[in-house]
């Protein structure tokens, strides 16, 4: 039987080299389909929204860099970027683990599934070279990713739902709450006057911020596009919202306090106009037009 295997240098220098049965490798399944099977030789294996990873999942609840494998101490590590959504191993919230034949890591509406072949690293892959998949790694680090709108954050309901109708073999299902917006309707969305936000109090990155995205998020997270300097800050504190009738904040929890013009917020999300003042997570911000 032919191996369909996809070696992650594939971009690089023209060479050819055969992969040992026993090589480990990653299958990327959107519910019964293989998209695509990686075979692993010891190097960083990035995974991600981006186009610059090594294993790219194109879908908006995937974040930018959101994973990545490598090998270390005689075994795969599976490590979650800080992503938005978070990383699941076998059904279980996971910032780091060490990987073992069989295992199965779910990644937005995504399945990898991890074959660890002999349990080994393949021998002939390591060699007096650098590591092949270190060269492509570093090849990609000296271009600029292009900018992907922000990635669209799942409350842990929604994400429970989403990964029991996988379980159960359910049809793909949109999860509830997500509208993706059609080109025609992007256009017009362009053609809208760009939101800004200028901090007035509190600890961020910046101190002004256009909101160019259809989604900004606000809190500690190193993606998060408000980024929160303070050291207790939430990860994901709240998000901007851009839809066709304005801009809209919305809270990421129900512990989260917002307020805006001093009024506190009870409903979990309320649109922002020009000139309002609002406060989440120690910062007071203000929001208004780019040629307001």
């Amino acid at each position: 039987m032919t191996q369909n295997l996809v070696p992650v240098t594939q971009n690089l220098a023209q060479e050819t080299w055969h992969w040992q049965d026993k090589t480990a490798k990653l299958s990327l399944k959107f519910y019964d389909n293989v998209l695509r099977e990686v075979a692993l030789s010891g190097g960083v294996v990035t995974i991600g929204r981006q186009p610059d990873n090594l294993l790219r999942i194109d879908n908006p609840i995937v974040s930018g860099h959101h994973a990545r494998i490598f090998w270390e101490n005689n075994h795969y590590v599976l490590e979650d970027n800080e992503s938005f959504n978070g990383t699941y191993l076998n059904n279980r919230s996971v910032s780091r683990a060490a990987l073992s034949d069989g295992d199965v890591i779910v990644i937005g509406k995504h399945r990898i599934e991890f074959h660890g072949g002999a349990g080994k690293r393949d021998a002939s892959s390591s060699s007096v070279t650098l590591d092949r998949t270190s060269g492509w790694q570093a090849q990609v680090e000296r271009a600029a990713p292009p900018q992907l709108e922000a990635t669209m954050v799942l409350d842990t309901g929604k994400l429970k739902e989403m990964m029991a109708k996988m379980a159960s073999g359910a049809a793909p299902v949109r999860p509830s709450g997500i509208a993706l917006v059609p080109a025609y309707e992007s256009m017009a969305v362009r053609r809208r006057q760009i939101g800004m936000v200028t901090i007035v109090a509190g600890r961020t990155d910046r101190q002004q911020y256009f909101l160019s995205s259809k989604f900004s998020v606000i809190g500690k997270s190193m993606m998060a596009s408000i980024r929160l300097k303070r050291w207790f800050a939430p990860r994901v504190a709240a998000s901007i919202h851009q839809w066709e009738d304005g801009y809209f904040l919305v809270r990421a929890a129900k512990n989260i306090r917002i307020k805006i013009n001093n009024a506190e917020v009870t409903q979990g999300q309320q649109e922002l106009k020009s000139g309002d003042q609002f406060e989440v997570a120690g910062i007071v911000a203000k929001f208004g037009y780019e040629n307001g």
